[in-house]
């Protein structure tokens, strides 16, 4: 059992699948195919040359490379993927939360790019984008058997250029092109505000590098404000960097405790423990989570629910429990490789079943109100399945995303009710 950081990356490209991505911890080493079992290699090298020699049009060897090693990729698990140097080099910029895009999360379900979630204030949202819509072109390429990389690298690009991506959507008797400019995707990951009863309210949005510091401020200005319970809102976070979800826990749970530990397939596990952070909060607190919780978002909300610090209030999580690791290749490309998966404290897999809330709390349909289906990490494809999955219970249905005001919010008005009542019940005299 092993106890170490590894600095991380989130992949926060909004228009991303939700995850979190470990920088190698490997080097590239020159092997024999016959040494490692690679005899199939000598498949790989004739049909390389019979190209090369015979097709109609000459190729560069380095593009028939490097489309091989996309197909392998694509091959398995939908967040496994090949970066190109300067799709590298892009990954690396992300890091820090500032590029130009729209600001979709997006996966593969039935094998039709898919809208997972626009995230809240981007150039998407504002155009309407909604969760269940499905991508059938970007700039009238046909997204037909395009991975999700090649799709966020086309929606990627320039502040103030436009990019249309032809939408189809349930209940439509035809497709409808969206253009939409790009902007800067710098979002604000902590907002804080006082509501009633001195209840304190954090929203999250996301993890970034100064997610915890930005956390610790807001947990600071709540409590000269004098309250006396907390939401913290993790809906729709798509997840980030995995050192920040474990910062963000340590303001919440006391030193030395495990926030989450990862395991390889060859059993090696890799913990990560909460440090002394500016706070340990002790008061009641309630967290939110949704279909939209993702990644970081589900291993602080494992982590909570495991130490009974927090009620988990909402509905089921997303479910990406599985590790990435960037790999450079000697030429500056790179691999995006699925190494491990996420366990909570008490050794629950993340993976496909996500986090079930400890009330489950869902948004009623009016009639007349727009909804959108769910999407969940179990619906892409080629997604990992949990080895718990086959011993779990059967997972609630959780219906459609709803869009609702905050007048309106059943979820943070149940949260509201039960620190309300939790209030009373602490304020009652003992019996004697």
């Amino acid at each position: 059992m092993t106890k170490k950081k590894i600095i991380s990356i989130a992949i926060l490209i909004f228009v991303v699948v939700s995850t979190s991505i470990l920088i190698g911890r490997w080097s590239v080493a020159i092997v024999g195919a016959a040494a490692e079992g690679y005899e199939e290699l000598k498949v790989f090298t004739e049909a390389l040359s019979l190209v090369r020699k015979n097709y109609v049009e000459d190729v560069k060897p380095k593009d028939l490379v490097y489309g091989a090693i996309k197909g392998m990729l694509n091959s398995l698990d939908p967040h496994s993927g090949f970066m190109t140097p300067e799709m590298y080099k892009e990954m690396q910029v992300e890091a820090k939360g500032e590029f130009g895009g729209i600001g979709i999360q997006i996966g593969i379900k039935d094998g039709v790019l898919t809208v997972i979630a626009p995230i809240e204030d981007t150039p998407a949202y504002k155009a309407g984008i909604k969760a269940g819509d499905k991508i059938m072109k970007i700039n009238n390429e046909i997204t037909k058997n395009m991975n999700l990389h090649e799709a966020v690298s086309k929606m990627r690009g320039v502040a103030k250029t436009p990019v249309t991506i032809t939408i189809f959507r349930e209940g439509w008797k035809e497709t409808k092109d969206f253009t939409i400019i790009r902007e800067i995707i710098k979002i604000k990951s902590v907002k804080s505000k006082l509501l009633e009863n001195g209840i304190g309210y954090i929203k999250i949005s996301q993890f970034q590098e100064q997610t915890a510091d930005d956390l610790s401020n807001a947990l600071e200005k709540l409590t000269q404000e004098k309250i006396n319970s907390l939401i913290i809102d993790l809906r729709n976070n798509p997840g980030g960097l995995l050192n920040s979800a474990v910062a963000v826990s340590s303001q919440l749970l006391p030193p030395g405790k495990l926030v989450v530990y990862m395991k390889t397939r060859t059993g090696e596990r890799t913990e990560f423990y909460t440090e002394g952070g500016k706070h340990n909060f002790t008061l009641p607190m309630v967290v939110l989570v949704n279909q939209g919780s993702a990644s970081a978002s589900e291993i602080v909300a494992g982590a909570l629910k495991d130490w009974n610090t927090a009620v988990i209030l909402g509905t089921q999580t997303f479910g990406k429990g599985s590790v990435q690791t960037v790999i450079p290749l000697t030429d500056g490309s790179g691999l995006r490789l699925t190494t491990a998966r996420y366990y909570t404290p008490k050794e629950t897999s993340i993976q496909s079943t996500g986090i079930i809330p400890d009330i489950i709390v869902k948004l009623e349909v009016k009639d007349g109100e727009k909804k959108h289906p769910v999407i969940r990490e179990k619906d892409l494809e080629r997604h990992l399945k949990s080895e718990q999955e086959e011993d779990k219970p059967k997972e609630p249905e959780e219906g459609a995303i709803i869009e609702v005001e905050e007048k309106e919010d059943m979820q943070l008005q149940r949260a509201i009710d039960l620190l309300k009542t939790w209030k009373i019940f602490k304020e009652l005299p003992k019996a004697s």
